[in-house]
């Protein structure tokens, strides 16, 4: 599997297996299913309640666990920093590990500047081995950064195709912050699995968009984490590290981006407060 190297000189898989909506009753098959096909990053979060599974299907999988990249990610209501850090106990203790690989807060409202605190404390205990931050934009980005101590290694934003972060991606390369891909494959919306670009690239490379548009991340050292609940299309998924797209493709990839930022506003009253009501 091809790494990344992130700023605190920690390797992370360019792949991985993501369980968000992914039902708390299936998640420990579905990730065990992930790990046999080979993917040796999942990322699940405390919002998502299948932690459990998640470890569960570690634990059973027969890997050694410093072969595996564990995310998992610290929701709004356990924000501040004593919420966060007893949060982030429990997250170990249902994922069936002393330690995750990646930890970040999840979303950009409540107490982030305490919860970042905890990460920190997490970090310096060796209960994560590199911290960062979720859905952060602009200025939320800019002030948190100039305010820390240690430096985010990850940003996970909305990246696809349709949605580049070319924006934010200038930003974050002025504190060597890498972005992480959720919604690589724009989760389905703008005809992603049927767009005449991505079939006529794809044909070209005996490909299917999904894994042109996967690929299209994986070349730019974007860490994606892609969600399926077929071992069918999670081997499909991981079939992209045998070609390259050339600089015609990439140009022509580069050139669809339509909404950069992503098509969440989390500057947007209503859906702020949409995402802060929901509890966990």
């Amino acid at each position: 599997m091809d790494t990344i190297l992130l700023n605190n000189g920690i390797r992370m898989p360019l792949l991985g297996y993501g369980v968000f909506k992914v039902d708390p009753k299936e998640c420990e098959r579905c990730v065990a299913d992930a790990l046999r096909t080979g993917y040796k990053m999942i990322d699940t979060a405390q919002f998502y309640a299948n932690e459990e599974g998640v470890g569960k299907a570690v634990m059973e999988s027969g890997i050694n666990r410093e072969d595996l990249f564990i995310v998992t990610k610290v929701w709004i209501s356990n924000s501040g920093d004593a919420k966060a850090c007893s949060s982030i106990e429990e997250s170990l203790k249902k994922l069936r590990t002393d330690y995750v690989d990646l930890l970040l807060v999840h979303q950009p409202y409540g107490d982030y500047y305490g919860t970042y605190r905890a990460l920190e404390k997490a970090l310096e205990s060796g209960k994560t081995r590199a911290i960062g931050l979720s859905n952060f934009y602009n200025d939320r980005f800019c002030d948190l950064t100039q305010h820390c101590n240690i430096i985010p290694a990850i940003n996970q934003l909305e990246t696809n195709i349709f949605s580049q972060q070319t924006e934010m991606r200038s930003l974050m390369s002025t504190t060597g912050t890498s972005l992480m891909a959720w919604g690589p494959m724009a989760q389905g919306k703008d005809a992603f699995f049927s767009n005449d670009i991505l079939l006529k690239i794809g044909k070209k490379h005996g490909k299917t968009p999904s894994q042109i548009g996967l690929r299209f991340l994986v070349q730019q050292g974007i860490p994606a984490i892609p969600k399926t609940t077929d071992p069918a299309r999670m081997a499909e998924n991981m079939d992209i590290f045998d070609f390259t797209l050339d600089d015609e493709d990439m140009h022509t990839l580069t050139s669809m981006n339509i909404h950069d930022q992503g098509t969440r506003s989390y500057t947007d009253p209503a859906y702020a407060h949409r995402i802060i009501s929901q509890k966990i």
